[in-house]
């Protein structure tokens, strides 16, 4: 009875598994799979030495949805010969806490094995709760990985964050995400690839862009594309531009991030801000944005603009254009966009002057044509050292 209790059981999960999305069916199961965050996974970085060796400490992994914070964890939880205990910072309580964390101090104190906690979406958990894990995280009896979308230094305590490695996880590539697009496509067993899916390489391209570094975003867009797009004649299905724009629910904009597209652009945003030409500038902010542009080239842009254009005219347009491009590191897209606004009307509306631009170039012409003339003995440097034996 108990086997066939076991059989049927086994049947279900992996049905389960089978009705996933593709995200989920697709996750990297180790880390040779593992897709981006090489700065912190390459072969010989301290997290995946420290992983492939079983003597992980305790980590809190920061980073943006669909980076691959959880995905992480799983594959620790496959490398590792500790026990392996999941928390939900959403779900989870405090009852639920403690039983986790006597259990892991029982097992230690019994059989020697160690117990790693995983916590995702630790920011939701309250002070307590997170002070919960700080006596067994400092005493070794557990090991935490914590994994959020905030700032850890903000939203964790400073207790948990002193006594663990913090690893920032980034936005995937949009070459990244085009390899999983193809894997995924290539994948008969737990991806699309019994679909017979003929991809057009502008509609590949499109979701990875707009998928803004999110890998469960362009999986799931690509799978709801593949499953509502109706078979040739031949039997395949042919995932045109057209149908990548209705995945994601957003058009395709002719825009080469690295192309003409790309400097026509952003010369046409500099020179209507320069020409105060407040409505333009914001329609070709608006359209780098939608276009997937770095927004933190754009910063960028604008903080050279406030000391190129402005300049001596409005003083405060640098220390402007420096706090928004704070304000999009620290927010992120799609609010970014905000301050990216705010700082282009103020450019715009400033009074321009490029007199100390143009003294410096001109002085750099000077120095590159002419020869260097020397320091005037009146400005030299006059303080020299007092010999006290003199």
């Amino acid at each position: 009875m108990q086997d066939l209790f076991s059989e049927a059981e086994g049947e279900n999960i992996e049905k389960a598994s089978r009705a996933a999305p593709l995200a989920t069916r697709m996750r990297p199961r180790s880390l040779e799979e593992f897709v981006g965050q090489e700065h912190i996974l390459a072969p010989g970085k301290l997290l995946r030495r420290a992983i492939e060796a079983d003597r992980l400490p305790s980590v809190i992994l920061s980073g943006p949805p669909g980076t691959g914070k959880t995905t992480l964890a799983q594959i620790i939880a496959r490398l590792t010969n500790a026990k392996f205990q999941r928390l939900s910072g959403v779900e989870s309580n405090v009852a639920e806490m403690r039983k986790v964390v006597a259990a892991a101090a029982g097992r230690i104190r019994t059989s020697g094995q160690k117990t790693i906690v995983f916590v995702d979406e630790i920011h939701h958990f309250n002070k307590t709760q997170q002070d919960i894990l700080l006596p067994d995280v400092e005493s070794g009896n557990l090991r935490l990985i914590g994994a959020t979308t905030y700032n850890p230094y903000f939203y964790v305590n400073s207790a948990l964050v002193s006594r663990s490695l913090v690893f920032r996880l980034e936005p995937l590539s949009v070459e990244q995400l085009e390899l999983l697009i193809d894997r995924a496509l290539a994948d008969s067993d737990r991806g699309l690839g019994n679909y017979k899916v003929r991809m057009d390489d502008d509609a590949r391209r499109h979701l990875a862009k707009l998928s803004d570094g999110d890998a469960r975003k362009c999986l799931n867009a690509l799978e709801l594309g593949v499953l509502t797009t109706p078979a040739a004649s031949d039997g395949a299905i042919h995932f045109t531009l057209r149908v990548a724009e209705e995945s994601i629910q957003q058009k395709a904009v002719v825009y080469d991030r690295v192309g003409d597209a790309h400097y026509d652009t952003i010369s046409a945003f500099i020179k209507s801000m320069r020409g105060s030409d407040e409505k333009g500038a914001i329609y070709w902010l608006a359209k780098m944005l939608h276009a997937g542009e770095d927004f933190r080239f754009i910063a960028r842009r604008i903080v050279i603009f406030a000391s190129e254009d402005i300049g001596l005219a409005d003083p405060e347009a640098l220390p402007l254009a420096i706090a928004t491009q704070q304000a999009v590191e620290f927010v992120g897209m799609p609010e970014a966009r905000i301050p990216l606004a705010h700082a282009t009307a103020y450019m715009c509306r400033a009074k321009k002057n490029r007199e100390a631009y143009e003294a410096l170039a001109s002085a750099t012409e000077e120095i590159e044509s002419e020869q260097t003339e020397r320091v005037p003995e009146h400005l030299k440097n006059k303080h020299f050292p007092v010999n006290p034996e003199v």
